[in-house]
């Protein structure tokens, strides 16, 4: 049972900690009794966490810096795991205050007046976390706090008297964690207000003589790119902040997987659609290539909530399909892709030879890259293949465009329309069976596909975009085309 006096608190004998101190002794409690923390974090097992752990143990404020979509935000979140249920504080404070060690004039005077009769309530861990993204509106008073002269009217005081402060975020963040989101947006004034927080562990308002000890868990987030493009992080506030700890992306397909799957919002009837699991890597494979493109921003970063969105529109976009056939069910198709361009295009940053490109052309570009880097996976390497002696396992199928015909996969094809355009291509299904003989009659067709899409990245046949779809032909009579029509431009003009 809780203590609902201060006498009572006394009684049970309870210990006051620090905000730092308290994260520091549940943590060690969590590394001795083995137990992974910072749930839904993945990737940094051996990177970013061990060193977050060891900024807790020193008892650091920390600085996670990193480029955006790299769970910064969602790490600070987390720490509030590691503070204690709950914790006792002068019922009324604004600040509060630990009973035990009061610092404001309110809790003070009632100690003072009521003694072990003073009333106690109890905080739950997930009110003592305060964010406060920076913006480079937000002012001093809004953080820190300022005199209220309603305040000083009303209870009939002079500007003097300390109880005339209105206090800002930071002192009602007192015995918790306080987050600055994006600090070099702050403006270099307000960073400076930071100072004594940080070092001596007071605040400054106005021209008050108030030592304000407050205690916090301060946690900053910023973003490199920053530091040229927007703002700094002032100098002497670097300095102040003992542990920086850097950020970074996820390393392999697997991991950037979990990460999607994670956190991707699906309805239960979308979690139902069959997502087999070439496409999905193929989804993390356009992020991984975009952190490589000479046409995006790298400085910029491309954020994991690239594949999560691109993700949740592969799937909505095989649903809408289902949906307008009137079918049961579905499974998403390698045309299906035509339907993440939204979201690949407003996650990137592109330079100016990406704007010269166009950014659904540089997206397209993206999953065409991803489609040749995983082929090799799957299927010989077509290129390889047309050189070798021994016989060339993808010629009925290029033979086949060659005669004259094509393919149109749109992707809003039923499931019966899909089958037949893929069944018409001599020679796809005998080289799926070849190679992957023990799949599904859905997966066989998504293979199918994916061999067209292949044998256009090694310019093998020809892709073209439609809206909504990808159409196939042969590579030299599209060339011979695009020529003609090059020639008829020249002839008009």
């Amino acid at each position: 049972m809780q203590a609902k006096t201060l006498g009572e608190l006394k009684a049970t004998n309870y210990t006051s900690l620090s905000v730092k101190d308290e994260l520091r002794k549940n943590l060690i409690k969590q590394l001795q009794n083995k137990e992974a923390g910072f749930e839904g974090i993945l990737g940094y097992e051996e990177t970013v966490i061990p060193e977050l752990q060891t900024a807790i143990l020193s008892r650091h404020n920390i600085l996670l810096l990193g480029l955006r979509g790299q769970a910064k935000t969602k790490i600070a979140r987390l720490l509030v795991n590691l503070l204690d249920e709950y914790i006792p504080y002068v019922a009324g404070s604004e600040i509060f205050d630990d009973p035990l060690n009061p610092i404001s004039w309110f809790a003070k005077n009632e100690i003072k007046e009521k003694g072990d009769e003073t009333p106690i309530l109890w905080q739950h861990r997930s009110d003592r976390y305060t964010e406060k993204l920076a913006t480079p509106d937000v002012t001093v008073a809004d953080l820190i706090g300022d005199v209220d002269p309603i305040k000083a009217a009303t209870l009939k005081l002079t500007y003097n008297d300390e109880r005339v402060i209105h206090f800002g975020l930071i002192p009602r963040a007192h015995r918790s964690i306080f987050v600055i989101n994006e600090l070099p947006d702050l403006q270099a004034r307000i960073q400076v207000a930071l100072f004594n927080m940080l070092q001596e562990k007071d605040i400054q308002i106005r021209g008050f003589k108030l030592r304000l000890p407050l205690d916090v868990q301060f946690v900053f987030t910023a973003n490199p790119e920053d530091y040229t493009n927007r703002g700094s992080i002032v100098t002497p506030l670097k300095d102040r902040i003992e542990s920086q700890i850097l950020t970074h992306y996820p390393r392999t397909i697997e991991i950037s997987r979990k990460i999607t799957f994670q956190e991707a919002k699906l309805t239960e009837s979308q979690r139902l659609i069959e997502a087999d699991g070439l496409v999905k890597d193929l989804i993390e494979q356009v992020a991984f290539e975009a952190r490589k493109s000479e046409f995006i921003d790298q400085k910029s970063g491309v954020s994991a909530r690239l594949t999560i969105s691109a993700y949740e529109n592969l799937i909505s976009n095989a649903e809408r399909r289902m949906l307008i056939n009137g079918e049961e069910s579905t499974f998403v198709r390698l045309a299906d892709l035509s339907g993440i361009i939204p979201a690949v295009t407003g996650k990137i940053e592109l330079v100016y030879e990406g704007e010269l490109e166009g950014p659904a052309k540089v997206a397209h570009t993206l999953i065409g890259k991803a489609v040749k880097h995983l082929f090799a996976r799957y299927f010989p390497d077509p290129e390889r293949a047309k050189k070798s002696k021994t016989a060339n396992p993808y010629t009925k199928i290029t033979e086949w465009f060659t005669e004259g015909n094509t393919i149109e996969i749109a992707d809003d094809l039923t499931v019966k329309q899909y089958q037949k355009e893929l069944m018409a291509v001599d020679g796809l299904h005998e080289l799926v069976q070849q190679f992957h003989p023990k799949l599904s009659e859905n997966q066989t067709l998504l293979m199918m596909e994916f061999v067209l899409h292949g044998l256009a990245e090694f310019s093998q046949v020809s892709k073209n975009y439609l809206n909504g779809g990808f159409g196939f032909a042969d590579m030299f009579e599209s060339l011979f085309n695009a020529d003609l029509t090059d020639d008829e431009e020249d002839d008009f003009n």
